[in-house]
């Protein structure tokens, strides 16, 4: 079968050919792809006319559209549906991807002609847009070792060859102790507490995989969190908690403890190769926190003013729990249990009373109609295009002229091939070339709970703001409208990439949004307006905890890769050294964050786990904008749309967000909106 990368897709929108590709055509083409743009390099390298910006940062910026599309598929597939014969592909491919782009950045002559660009940058009448392309592509090659030695950039060769192996091998380890475990219930009695419609999926889990008079759980979060919240009993909540903080750290062929100290190191080994005092300091040196110290000092200030909160709401459940004859002494594997019967004590509300009401199709269609009604956005669902399984589901976008905006992938359900969490990815980039505005493929996956014989998709109110967050991001790459595909859409810095998504989760607590979508799965009736209010009034429950919890996940990257991590010889005893002040139960010897903490050591948050929390100082202040003239109004979402949206990386974002609002972000917004300070 000849090899689909090779020729025109002839598909609607130019879509991959899923249907056609198979793991057969990866390496031929990943080798091809790397053969033609070290040609394309060396094109820009030859050419004899002097450096010019289109003859060599746009040039450059061009290089490479084979391996981009090649990469794209194979990569976002092995992370939405692996196998054991992509892994290893992975492997393969990785260390030869690290190659290639080191033989681009090392390559003195083509660092020359851009420097000779640098040079004269204020002689050259750019607009903001290509200033950022040039000072962009001038920094990626200077932080990526252009200015080492020969003997240096070797070094810097075998450091990046040796990461991407380990980040592979450290991401498999997770996925392969996931999917390894199963609790296998076999008496009804310890089915206890749990919903029907949980019990439901475990015995649907149980039939998949061959076991009669059964219910299986799996550490799949929709089948992990609804039993950690719901199960009466407590000695298999231990069991599960146990296993799900423990993948990685259990000193078998999966344990990432070694992996995780050895990228740490590696991490620390190149910065300093490169002129920095940690990996930390260069990676913030491209972020709006600028430096280890500013991150350190934004984090210490959130946990001042949201310690006292945590410590009195954990207080608060310690007593509760003595009330209804709970442990005096409560555990991590108890704490979700008795929070949301607390929840729905204090509150009159939880999961399940909410699920019939957010019915998987029809949170979609609420998100859908937000698109609609802020950004003019309609989507189209189409059934000709190729899919990488039957799960997906895609989408025309148009805008409010009928005009193509983008194709949009959904992919919701788990399964054994897909890593945990959910993300936004995107398969293409927006771009213009050759004056034709080239617009993007885009991608949502989750892990949300599966229909089962008697119910759909019933999601959980976390599930519904998942989505919107997913889709908030999706949002940022289908709205693109730049020039230069590396600096559209989600391509930002990385502090604010999660602006988009976590304000759009805002629109999740407010009735004239909920009315849209939540209708009973059944009767059709709305979502009561008592119910609205008991989400709105119950949105800052425990909020000290959760703020707490995610600092601490800040502090722990930052204490990773803020120093040199050689010092360190145990992991477990670093956690707990590091998240001591945010951590106010008692430890669990059997489990370890950092060795399931794919976020910093297998994706692209090593540094930047803060950003989170920095995003949503962003998005309370951004929200509140919306807040003063309507969820729906026009004008606010026009300028939210041209400023953040449509602009991707085109300007600095302290630069495009003081557009956007008029000044820079209230620091305050945040903690006024968790209910931390009342001004």
């Amino acid at each position: 079968m000849a090899n689909p990368f090779f020729s025109d897709f002839n598909t609607p929108f130019l879509a991959y050919p899923f249907d056609k590709i198979t793991n057969e055509h990866y390496l031929p083409a990943f080798e091809e792809a790397i053969k033609q743009g070290l040609n394309e390099v060396n094109s820009i390298v030859e050419n004899s006319n002097a450096p010019t910006f289109a003859n060599t940062i746009e040039a450059l910026e061009k290089v490479g559209p084979l391996l981009e599309t090649v990469s794209s598929v194979f990569f976002n597939l092995n992370s939405a549906e692996t196998s054991k014969e992509m892994q290893l592909l992975a492997k393969e491919i990785s260390p030869k991807l690290s190659n290639y782009s080191n033989d681009i950045m090392l390559n003195d002559g083509l660092f020359k002609r851009v420097e000779a660009v640098y040079s004269i940058k204020d002689t050259l009448n750019l607009n903001a847009e290509q200033i950022t392309l040039l000072d962009k592509t001038y920094k990626s090659f200077v932080r990526n070792g252009s200015k080492l030695n020969s003997t240096e950039k070797e070094q810097l060769r075998a450091i990046d060859k040796e990461l991407s192996e380990l980040t592979l091998t450290y991401s498999e380890n997770v996925l392969a102790e996931s999917n390894a475990f199963e609790l296998v219930v076999t008496d009804v009695a310890e089915l206890s507490g749990l919903p029907e419609g949980i019990i439901e999926a475990a015995k649907i889990t149980a039939n998949e995989k061959g076991k009669e008079n059964a219910w299986v759980f799996t550490l799949d979060y929709p089948s992990y969190g609804p039993f950690m919240t719901y199960s009466d009993n407590r000695v298999l909540k231990e069991k599960m908690f146990k296993a799900y903080g423990s993948k990685g750290f259990q000193n078998n062929e999966h344990d990432n403890q070694v992996v995780l100290k050895k990228i740490a190191s590696l991490r620390h080994d190149r910065a300093i190769l490169l002129g920095y005092k940690s990996h930390a300091d260069f990676v913030l040196e491209e972020r709006m926190a600028k430096s280890p110290d500013a991150v350190f000092t934004f984090l210490d200030k959130l946990l001042k003013s949201a310690l006292p909160f945590a410590e009195n709401e954990y207080e608060e459940l310690k007593k509760y729990s003595q009330t209804i004859n709970g442990p005096v002494s409560l555990k991590k594997w108890d704490v979700t249990y008795y929070a949301e019967k607390l929840k729905k004590e204090k509150f009159e509300i939880d999961d399940e009373l909410l699920r019939p009401y957010f019915k998987l199709e029809n949170v979609i269609d609420g998100v859908f109609q937000t698109a609609k009604k802020l950004y003019g956005l309609s989507f189209i669902q189409r059934f000709d295009i190729p899919l990488y399984h039957k799960d997906v589901t895609t989408y025309e976008v148009v805008n409010e002229k009928n005009e193509y905006v983008a194709l949009f992938y959904a992919d919701f359900f788990p399964r054994a091939g897909k890593r945990q969490g959910a993300w936004m990815t995107s398969f293409k980039n927006q771009r213009i070339e050759n004056g034709i505005n080239e617009r993007p493929h885009v991608s949502i996956v989750c892990n949300f709970t599966k229909p089962t014989d008697t119910k759909p998709s019933l999601l959980t109110f976390n599930e519904v703001t998942t989505l919107f967050h997913e889709f908030g991001h999706a949002l940022h790459g289908m709205c693109a409208n730049g020039t230069y595909a590396s600096l559209t859409g989600t391509n930002v810095f990385w502090d604010f990439v999660e602006l988009p998504s976590q304000m759009l989760e805002n629109w999740c607590y407010e009735k004239e949004c909920l009315d849209l979508f939540a209708k009973h799965y059944v009767t059709g009736e709305s979502i009561p307006n008592e119910y609205i209010q008991k989400i709105i009034d119950s949105s800052n429950f425990q909020s000290g905890l959760a703020t707490i919890r995610q600092i601490g996940l800040g502090m722990l990257d930052m204490a990773w890769h803020s120093k040199s991590p050689e010092k360190v010889e145990n992991v477990k005893e670093f956690e707990l050294e590091v998240m001591s002040k945010t951590d106010l139960l008692e430890p669990v010897a059997e489990v370890s964050t950092s060795c399931s903490f794919s976020h910093i050591f297998a994706g692209g948050y090593s540094s930047g786990y803060y950003s989170y929390k920095w995003a949503e100082v962003l998005d309370a202040d951004a929200f509140e904008a919306f807040k003063e003239k309507g969820i729906f109004n026009k004008e606010v979402a026009h300028s939210f749309y041209k400023n953040i949206l449509s602009a991707g990386g085109s300007e600095h974002p302290l630069v495009l967000y003081k557009r956007f609002r008029g000044r820079e972000a209230d620091p305050n917004a945040l903690l006024r909106r968790a209910g931390l300070i009342t001004k």
